[in-house]
């Protein structure tokens, strides 16, 4: 609506306002902070079953993969120096997202983007000419210094800049950039694979500086939210962006709002130790428990590993990595899907949904590898068989695409008031960077030793996950940030948490 009426819905206000130019660019040059994590996590995988790669930097991993050709597939990979490759970013991330919660708070989020522009460029160009295991891991640390501030920054900044009723669609286009950069990164490995000379992992690793290059740029032509400029003093430029991206005049009840709850910010002294109070209890609870189930949907083995894991289950090195470029493009395809049906079926129903297609293909998947492999690990794969496989793990990603995936970087950006936001991101980032880590760093050993009951477990979790958002989520779609306090006061558990007297002076208490 681009009139001035305010209307009271069951959900808290609904501000006028409607989808702007400026709004759609900027939220999408805001988005391609996506493009550097999606890279890195289709890159890796790739680069790590490439064999000029593991001849310079893994050669014992090199070694194994050939004597263990014909007899242990579940194990030809299994490698802690191989891991840490991967897995080392995300502790980097982890550690660098708190940081980059006291950039966002105060300098504002799209200085946050470009440092991880920048950090993510110095460690593409340390990695792309790389010579030693320590160059390689120095790079990984930059690269995960960038993914952590990005992280932290974009979702953020997407959330504050949407009207309301289309923060859904436009917060997911951060993961659609995620999905752009895997696929992307899933055609550059495939490419560089067949460069002569064994040094086409230099270019996939350089390449990187690519969509750090893209970030770094856009971030300096982003303006700051009102949100930001209300939180650092600038009151009169803050008014003049939010008629700007509301596209009308009338935004005095929504800037008003806005300005208490920078008020209340102002006066909390330690957010961190805010953030513990009872009445931020459910935002809590979420900001850690959404991203770790994120993580256990077990979407990075398959980003991560695609290449790695389809070599083991019986594809050729070229097959392999084309079948990471297929899960990439659907990933990527899929992803379209929340984006034009999260904020009309909204969060729960997605949630659902992809939970129980993604807990059924973990069961098919397990499944028909264990009656291929069995316990030996033994065995080879016919060309049907195998494409049977590739189909329900596509399947599964799909799934992902439009559930877990956006949902998981969505739902605990927008929960936060601002008091606590930038914080809020920055457990929310770091639980989904050490859940990574964790998922990284032992991947290869549980394939190794739980074989394809690793499958299962990850299907466990699915179920776990999914009665969990059943309970406990309440539906955020068209709900203004500022007004979020209403429904989780509302919520037949999180209810008991929030006093009457924490619901801002305002609302509406008869609709509780």
């Amino acid at each position: 609506m681009a009139g001035g009426a305010i209307v009271e819905t069951s959900q808290g206000k609904d501000y006028p306002g409607k989808m702007t130019l400026f709004v759609f660019i900027t939220c999408l040059v805001a988005a391609t902070g996506g493009l550097i994590f999606g890279y890195d996590i289709g890159i890796s995988g790739g680069v790590t079953s490439m064999d000029p790669f593991l001849i310079k930097f893994f050669p014992s991993v090199y070694k194994m993969e050939k004597e263990n050709h014909n007899t242990n597939q579940y194990c030809k990979f299994n490698s802690e120096l191989l891991t840490l490759f991967t897995s080392s970013l995300y502790i980097a991330a982890l550690v660098a997202s708190f940081f980059a919660s006291t950039v966002t708070r105060v300098l504002g989020r799209k200085w946050s983007m470009f440092f991880g522009g920048v950090t993510f460029l110095i460690g593409s160009a340390i990695n792309g000419a790389a010579v030693n295991i320590f160059m390689l891991i120095l790079g990984r640390i930059f690269l995960g210094i960038g993914v952590g501030f990005s992280n932290q920054s974009v979702p953020v900044y997407l959330s504050e800049m949407a009207p309301a009723r289309l923060r859904g669609m436009l917060n997911i286009s951060f993961q659609l950039m995620i999905t752009v950069g895997i696929f992307a990164a899933n055609l550059i490995n495939y490419g560089a694979s067949k460069i002569k000379g064994g040094w086409g992992w230099r270019v996939s690793l350089a390449l990187a500086a690519v969509p750090a290059g893209i970030i770094t740029l856009g971030a300096l032509l982003l303006p700051d939210t009102p949100n930001s400029l209300i939180e650092r003093g600038h009151t009169e430029k803050a008014k003049a962006m939010l008629c700007k991206i509301r596209g009308t005049e009338h935004i005095q009840l929504e800037f008003d709002d806005m300005v208490a709850a920078s008020e209340e910010a102002k006066a909390i002294e330690h957010p961190w130790s805010n953030i513990m109070r009872s009445k931020y209890r459910p935002q809590l609870t979420m900001a850690i428990l959404i991203p770790f189930f994120q993580q256990f949907t077990g979407i990075n083995v398959i980003m991560f590993y695609a290449p790695v894991l389809f070599k083991t289950i019986g594809f050729g090195d070229d097959a392999s990595l084309m079948s990471s470029v297929i899960t990439g493009l659907v990933n990527m395809f899929a992803t379209f899907v929340s984006i034009f049906s999260v904020d009309k079926l909204g969060r729960r129903a997605l949630f659902l949904e992809g939970g129980i297609q993604m807990l059924f293909c973990q069961i098919i998947v397990g499944t028909l590898i264990g009656i291929k492999f069995g316990v030996t690990g033994t065995g080879d794969v016919s060309k049907l068989y195998a494409t049977l496989v590739v189909l329900f793990i596509c399947v599964y990603v799909s799934g992902f695409a439009w559930s877990w995936g956006p949902l998981g970087w969505l739902v605990p950006s927008e929960i936060f008031p601002l008091e606590i936001r930038s914080a809020g991101q920055s457990i929310n980032v770091s639980v989904n960077m050490l859940a990574t880590f964790i998922i990284a760093q032992v991947f290869l050993n549980m394939l190794c030793h739980m074989k394809f009951g690793l499958f299962y477990f990850f299907g466990g979790w699915m179920m776990i996950m999914t009665v969990f958002i059943a309970l406990f989520l309440p539906e955020t779609k068209n709900v203004p940030i500022e007004e979020m306090i209403l429904v989780w006061k509302r919520h037949w558990f999180w209810g008991r948490f929030i006093k009457d007297e924490d619901v801002h002076v305002g609302h509406d208490m008869q609709s509780i």
